[in-house]
């Protein structure tokens, strides 16, 4: 009579068992599918996690003030968090939007704006991996521009002109008695970069590539200064 070959398949499943664990889902991963809600309020700014790991990180933002309001991601420039990494603008009051990036490894500020002035609200996020091959080595640029920002001038871009491919590092100074901002819109009018608002007795700077040929068109986006007077525009050929 044959022996029945009961432990060697029990013995086999036991070993199987530690795999099939490890593959049950672990709650803390994330793919590059998830999203990550941000929800905000006029008083709030509310990340579902701060603790993300390196890729593509796809924010979905709720905005469930209000105000309308925008949602930036900083990053780390020189001990402060001012570097503008991405950005979502004009969500109004009951609406959603969302906003894809590329985030390597780090820390970060996640920041809500209701009324799109100001700081924001913020909140801090970690992202567990390597940086990215932009963030391991200082952003380069081919020259510099200073400009000048008062009630209600911007000065410095009056006669300015540009190369396609280049990339320009706009210095804000503001000279005035209120805050200030510099956006930069292309050729098609979308916003290719811009100087975060920088308070008065203070100077702001972004590393903005001016890609296309064509006429760029400038402003402080800040309240009605561009009506003012705040606005502008360059030729990049």
């Amino acid at each position: 009579m044959r022996t029945p070959r009961t432990l060697p398949i029990l013995f086999t499943a036991i070993l199987a068992l530690p795999v099939l664990a490890a593959c049950g889902g672990n709650t803390s991963s994330r793919s590059d599918s998830d999203e990550v809600a941000v929800t905000a309020t006029d008083t709030a700014c509310k990340v579902a996690q701060t603790e993300l790991k390196a890729g593509t990180i796809a924010f979905a933002v709720t905005n469930k003030g209000d105000k309308a309001t925008e949602v930036y991601v900083y990053g780390e420039h020189d001990g402060a968090y001012d570097h503008v990494v991405s950005e979502v603008e004009n969500i109004g009051p009951g609406t959603s939007r969302d906003m894809k990036v590329k985030l390597g490894g780090g820390t970060y500020e996640i920041a809500c704006k209701p009324g799109q002035t100001g700081d924001g609200i913020r909140q801090k996020i970690t992202v567990e991996g390597a940086k990215t091959h932009a963030e391991t080595e200082e952003e380069a640029y081919d020259r510099e521009v200073e400009v000048e920002a008062k009630e209600h001038q911007l000065e410095g871009l009056d006669t300015f002109t540009a190369k396609a491919g280049e990339k320009i590092e706009f210095k804000l100074e503001n000279q005035g008695t209120t805050e200030h901002e510099l956006e930069i819109f292309g050729p098609d009018g979308k916003e290719v970069g811009e100087v975060i608002p920088v308070k008065p007795g203070t100077t702001g700077e972004a590393v903005i590539a001016l890609a296309k040929p064509g006429t760029y068109t400038y402003k402080c986006g800040i309240g009605d200064h561009a009506g003012k007077g705040m606005k502008g525009s360059f030729t990049v050929s």
